[in-house]
């Protein structure tokens, strides 16, 4: 992402906080993954989305109007020793020249310089409740400038949810944003295509996910999630990450994967045949599904509220469900009373962007939030069938997700994921190239 861009986040956010304000925002802590070994560091996307900086031991501040510098970044020192264990710091130098700071100081003088800042300002805007640690130091901070007042110092007296401003900055992508996640879409298309032609019965599904890792590192880029790789009766499970099992001859295989590259994820599901060979009843609940998401996608529109995608889908898999006989009724009452939920039983998308489940309000007050430019969502429909003895035999553990990502756009909607094949007919001919 370009230096200007960041500048340009700094500037809205201080524009909205006003002067007598400040924006405090740490960086995440290092986390322990057992004993002496750390998981691999990933900042905070809050931070990352203001500063660009992706060390950790930061912290941010933005004070606007200060007469000493408006962007103060705290961080590490330049350390040689310290940077042959750890890898390379900016140090102070670095966090100005490089980073756009307007002053940068060592973050072990964080409690003796922060406070006096905060002693000026009126509004602290934080956000509470992500880092335990932090909120305790912001609370001694504030305690201990209350404690002084009775002799004069000056405290503030209000707290801000900074959350509310800034997730609401990010739900609305710009064009740096929209490019950088289309790169995303693309690595993992190609990761999904690898999937669909190496697959065969015998394979365990586990060397189906090492495939799409495999890609991912080879762009230099990480999984965005843990992928689902979930093989007949598996697909079933919404969250299935185990991804042990073997692959069987005439099952389906669902895959949920997707990649983060420079900090921007993508989330794409497909679904296919393990021999390259749909049954008609597995092609006939799968036409269904596809069906619901090219009416989701028509419906994620400027100017239709965030509800209607799934509406849409919602109809078209109720109406598809009663044809093939796993549903009894009138298709308005079965939709009202939500039979169709034992077997499409989540939302059809979410906001996705620097997080899978990206920030953002679904509604604002008690309505559906207008879908308008920048946003972007997933829309991923998908049917679900057991093996439960209620259920026709030929139609047990089928279950369907397809997935894409969308951007919402004034020239209609914009998937990013497209150049991945969705049709069966594509999909087998994919699988069966040789």
């Amino acid at each position: 992402m370009n230096s200007k861009e960041f500048e340009k986040r700094r500037r809205q956010l201080m524009r909205m906080v006003g002067p007598g304000g400040i924006v405090i925002l740490p960086s995440a802590p290092v986390r322990t993954r057992s004993r002496d070994v750390e998981y691999r560091f990933r900042q905070d996307s809050d931070f990352y989305y203001m500063t660009g900086f992706a060390e950790p031991e930061a912290v941010a501040v933005l004070a606007p109007g200060r007469d000493n510098g408006e962007y103060l970044l705290f961080c590490r020192e330049k350390d040689r020793k310290r940077e042959q264990w750890d890898g390379f710091r900016a140090g102070q130098a670095g966090a100005i020249e490089q980073f756009g700071a307007d002053d940068a100081f060592p973050i072990d003088d964080l409690d003796d310089i922060l406070p006096g800042i905060m002693e000026s300002c009126d509004r602290v805007y934080y956000t509470m409740g992500m880092y335990a640690e932090f909120d305790a130091r912001m609370a001694e901070w504030v305690n201990t400038l209350r404690s002084r007042m009775n002799r004069g110092v000056h405290s503030p007296h209000e707290f801000v949810a900074l959350d509310h401003l800034l997730h609401d900055m990010r739900l609305y992508k710009s064009r740096g944003e929209v490019s950088a996640m289309r790169k995303s879409a693309k690595v993992a298309v190609e990761a999904h295509k690898r999937a669909m032609r190496v697959t065969e019965p015998g394979m365990h599904e586990y060397e189906v996910e090492a495939e799409f890792r495999h890609e991912f590192r080879q762009n230099d880029a990480w999984a965005s999630y843990n992928p689902i790789v979930g093989g007949g009766a598996n697909g079933y499970i919404l969250h299935y990450v185990e991804n042990a099992s073997i692959l069987k001859d005439g099952d389906l295989l669902l895959i949920d994967a997707g990649c983060e590259l420079d900090y921007y994820a993508s989330d794409i599901t497909r679904t296919f045949p393990v021999n390259g060979r749909f049954s008609p009843e597995q092609r006939a609940v799968y036409e269904i599904v596809l069906e619901a998401q090219f009416a989701a996608i028509e419906k994620t529109q400027v100017g239709n509220h965030w509800n209607e995608p799934h509406d849409a889908a919602v109809k078209v898999i109720t109406r598809g469900l009663k044809k093939l006989g796993l549903l009894e009724g009138s298709v308005p009452r079965l939709i009202k009373d939500g039979a169709y939920q034992q077997y499409y039983m989540h939302r059809t998308g979410h906001w996705i962007g620097m997080d899978v489940h990206d920030v953002g309000d679904y509604k604002v007050g008690d309505e559906w939030r207008m879908l308008e430019p920048g946003m972007v969502t997933t829309v991923e429909p998908g049917i679900y069938i057991n093996n439960s003895r209620k259920v026709p035999k030929q139609f047990r553990n089928i279950s369907i997700r397809i997935e894409d990502d969308v951007v919402v756009s004034t020239k209609g909607p914009d998937v990013l994921s497209k150049g991945l094949a969705k049709d069966p007919d594509d999909i087998e001919a994919l699988m069966n190239r040789a």
